[in-house]
């Protein structure tokens, strides 16, 4: 599909609107952003709802207009794939705000280190889409065989998902028997409080973690498994690393502040894993088809509209049915 191995340099593949010059300029302003963010988190405070809307609505605001500027400069092609991909990627990022807020809250994080915990996840989360849009973009080079296997993983995460909706389990609850954390209470001591934004502590006389260290280490590994499905899931929607990059950097970047906007809502959202469990397999079928028609061309390929459509129009369900499911149980409730 590309016609050099665009590991080292993703910009120069033909079907990229991501040229050597974008690239660096699209780095440069993350890494701005991310220091914006950084500063904010500086000084460890509770966030108020005032913040957590404003930075929202900002962070809300960029994608569009990055989206707009693309159908100026590039044409619609690739301004609705961008913002298709940017919904389904947002639609996962909820999910991984549901994971992230059993984690602070099974880790008893005080409210104001919340967001600091959360910047690292982002940041983590952002080299680790890095790596594995870099991996799909070699994949995809390699032959068209890759949509089948990105067509499986979606597959195969649509049915773990939607069987653990509807059993009522969720991701992996009992963070102390996570990998990551057995093997780092092994190897060192760990504090019983937090000690402000320090990762370790001389305590003792022997050097020790704090729990911060172990919470972002566990946001770390949650992380991988977040990269391993969203990547595959975003490549359905668009070939172009660039984009796939773009809508993954969108997606994350405001999701420090979203947290708190949504926290409260994220409760509800019951229903919100059977819309993401369907929104996977429609892509995963869409890849299916992509990779049938390039061997077959009469198969029929799904439009980018369609699929914003669709994928809007699952997310608008789950919703309102989820909003619907809490209301009722609310009212069944003795004494309401």
């Amino acid at each position: 599909m590309f016609e050099e191995t665009p590991v080292l340099a993703l910009a120069a593949a033909p079907e990229s609107i991501g040229t050597p010059s974008l690239w660096a300029a699209s780095i440069g302003a993350l890494l701005v952003l991310l220091g914006a963010d950084f500063l904010v988190t500086r000084r460890p405070h509770a966030v108020s709802m005032r913040e957590a809307v404003g930075w929202s609505v900002f962070y809300l605001a960029l994608p569009l207009v990055f989206g707009l500027s693309l159908w100026a400069v590039y044409g619609r092609g690739q301004a609705l794939e961008f913002i298709t991909g940017f919904v389904v990627e947002k639609s996962l990022s909820v999910d991984n705000l549901f994971v992230f807020m059993l984690l602070l809250s099974a880790f008893a994080v005080p409210a104001v280190l919340q967001q600091r915990v959360l910047l690292f996840g982002i940041v983590g989360a952002l080299v680790l889409r890095g790596v594995f849009i870099a991996a799909g973009a070699a994949l995809l080079h390699a032959g068209t065989w890759a949509f089948l296997v990105f067509g499986a993983i979606l597959f195969v995460t649509a049915v773990k998902i939607l069987r653990e909706a509807l059993t009522g389990s969720d991701f992996e609850r009992d963070v102390s028997q996570m990998r990551s954390v057995r093997l780092l209470r092994r190897a060192m001591p760990v504090t019983d409080d937090y000690r402000g934004t320090r990762l370790t502590v001389r305590d003792s006389g022997r050097r020790a973690l704090t729990p911060l260290t172990i919470v972002i280490v566990a946001v770390f590994a949650t992380d991988v498994v977040f990269a391993v499905d969203s990547v595959p899931a975003v490549y359905g929607v668009t070939d172009d690393p660039y984009l796939v990059f773009a809508t993954n950097a969108f997606a994350l970047l405001g999701l420090r502040a979203l947290y708190f906007v949504l926290r409260a809502v994220l409760a509800k959202l019951v229903h919100l894993n059977h819309g993401l469990a369907i929104i996977l397999a429609f892509i995963g079928v869409k890849l299916v088809l992509h990779w049938a028609h390039e061997i077959w061309p009469a198969v029929p390929q799904v439009p980018t509209l369609l699929s914003l459509g669709v994928i809007v129009l699952i997310l608008a369900t789950v919703t309102l049915t989820s909003l619907r499911t809490r209301s009722a149980a609310e009212v069944s409730e003795p004494g309401s």
